[in-house]
């Protein structure tokens, strides 16, 4: 049992804004009370309390992530390395955390649950392993579907409710949480060396199939089949000058459907070239403030190096052409594929000026907190431990303005940050960095402190410098125990998995079954996930 006193507590989901009050934690959830010699207080007086951050599209686990690694010898000869001790197992920071360093991050920066953003089907026993064995914080996964060629193949057949079975068992098969759609139909065509940029035309092998029937049959799927997160979106024309308009023609495809926009910061773009790119995101934010059924995540850049990967291999393979990066490219059997380029973000650069901009832009200009979450899309637009830098530039107007002296002079007439005032309060930042998330991924359990919620709680010095005071939480308490105190590490819990069961016919198994024998590498019965490897299982049953 565990009283946290006297802090200035933020629980926007409960209408909590600052207020002096006490939290209990009893049996790893939040209590009304607790008494007794058992129970032990811990002093919050002049610090603020927030729920553990939840972050909704991070990359921290899979084939994908490995392959990046190695890629990346350098970062790991020179990154800040995890010593093996009583409290820690021996790990490795930078741009790619392995799994170990991986949950002390999250955990030192008040974090409590991770939303791993794109595994393919066939490769999520090993996206398990990895989310295994990163310690501390809870984890889902988001399951890659949009060029699964299976369900590709019922779509040009018009064949929906079938489509919507085998979605579900695939879901299933991988001990996922939700759908992930990439480029849809883009990453299909670049087994022909093709794209998909038009949303109206029909994708390289198809006739009938076309990236906005795939957009508009995965969201019903999922809605029909009740899974808590919407269908998570990552648009065609990824990153390219004037993807604006398939932005605003993608949106326009889900109304009426729930969806989540993935790293918007990359898909919000105007200009017909590199040369005139420019920031679009006046005319992105004021579609999606008047569509209360999208949310998103901003995906923001900061300068310095990062490691992009994405299971965009078109975009992948033009970014290596663009910078002569090294560049690696995989492809998984029948459902998706992936490139990994290295790269650094300079403020020297009129192109990555504008993309910082564009990020902090969208966190400024969507109205909503609870519609618009704070990412970089770790580790493509920064690491997901230089969060803090971003919390205080929303938080600090002034400090922003300084940033932006520093950008080239032809970037100030391309971007309107420089008009910006809008200042986070302490609650937004509770709900771009935990409710809205939470929120957004369907788990009721998470981003608050309402009786019944998961015991995860972060206590924060009050800092003027907002930098400083979310980089190193004063305590962090995970399901009642305190992982974080006095700033470091003192004790290391394994985390849960969050999966859900979607309802599904099962003879769906014999139209698969013989699909497996002809088109895959890996036998029907050993594809699906065993629940054995599953950590801690949370399963969300979808009825």
């Amino acid at each position: 049992m565990l009283r946290i006193k006297g802090g200035r507590v933020y629980d926007p989901a409960n209408g909590v804004n600052g207020e002096v009050r006490d939290v209990c934690i009893s049996g790893g959830r939040i209590v009304s009370d607790v008494d007794g010699p058992e129970a032990r207080t811990i002093d919050a007086t002049g610090m603020v309390v927030f729920p553990g951050g939840v972050d909704v599209h991070t990359h921290v686990a899979g084939g994908a992530l490995n392959f990046a690694r190695a890629m990346t010898p350098e970062n790991h000869r020179t990154a800040a390395k995890f010593i093996h001790s009583p409290e820690l197992r021996a790990g490795i920071g930078g741009t790619t955390p392995t799994t170990f360093a991986t949950g002390y991050l999250y955990a030192g920066q008040g974090y409590t649950t991770v939303n791993e953003a794109a595994v393919p089907v066939l490769s999520a026993r090993h996206t398990h392993e990895e989310l295994r064995d990163t310690p501390i914080v809870d984890k889902s996964c988001c399951v890659l579907m949009a060029n699964n060629e299976l369900l590709l193949d019922l779509l040009e057949d018009g064949e929906l409710e079938r489509a919507k079975q085998l979605m579900a068992w695939f879901l299933w098969a991988a001990k996922g949480y939700g759908i992930k759609a990439v480029n849809p139909g883009g990453v299909t065509a670049w087994k022909w060396g093709k794209d998909a940029k038009i949303l109206s035309e029909p994708v390289e092998g198809y006739s009938k199939v076309t990236p906005a029937k795939i957009i508009a049959s995965l969201a019903q799927i999922v809605d029909e089949l009740k899974l808590p997160h919407p269908v998570h979106l990552h648009c065609n024309n990824l990153g390219a000058p004037g993807n604006i308009s398939t932005t605003l023609e993608t949106m326009k495809v889900l109304e009426g459907r729930r969806a989540h926009m993935a790293h918007l910061q990359f898909h919000a773009y105007g200009g017909d070239d590199w040369h005139n790119l420019r920031s679009e995101t006046a005319k992105l934010a004021e579609y999606f403030n008047a569509h209360p059924n999208l949310t998103a995540d901003a995906g923001a850049i900061l300068f310095g190096d990062a490691v992009t990967i994405t299971a965009d291999g078109p975009w992948q393979h033009l970014l290596y052409q663009l910078t002569g990066r090294k560049w690696g490219n995989l492809d998984v059997e029948n459902e998706t594929g992936c490139g990994v380029v290295p790269y650094a973000y300079k403020p020297s650069n009129l192109v990555n000026a504008v993309q910082w901009a564009v990020g902090l832009e969208l966190l400024l200009l969507i109205d909503d907190p609870w519609r618009i979450y704070l990412t970089t899309d770790h580790p493509n637009g920064a690491c997901f431990w230089r969060y803090p830098e971003i919390i205080h530039m929303l938080m600090n107007a002034d400090f922003r303005r300084d940033l932006i002296r520093k950008l080239p002079e032809k970037a100030l007439n391309r971007i309107v940050l420089p008009e910006l005032n809008r200042e986070y309060t302490l609650s937004e930042i509770a709900i771009i960095t935990s409710a809205g998330p939470a929120r957004a991924l369907g788990m009721p359990q998470k981003g608050h402190l309402g009786v019944g919620a998961d015991g995860d709680v972060a206590i924060f010095n009050n800092d003027d410098n907002a930098e400083r005071m979310f980089a190193y939480p004063r305590y962090l308490i995970k399901g009642g125990v305190v992982i974080v105190e006095e700033g470091d590490i003192r004790k290391t819990i394994d985390g849960k998995e969050l999966v859900v069961r979607p309802t599904y016919d099962e003879s769906i198994s014999d139209y698969l079954k013989p699909l497996f024998e002809q088109y895959y590498t890996m036998s029907f019965e050993n594809y699906p996930v065993e629940m054995h490897r599953i950590e801690g299982a949370d399963i969300h049953q979808c009825e």
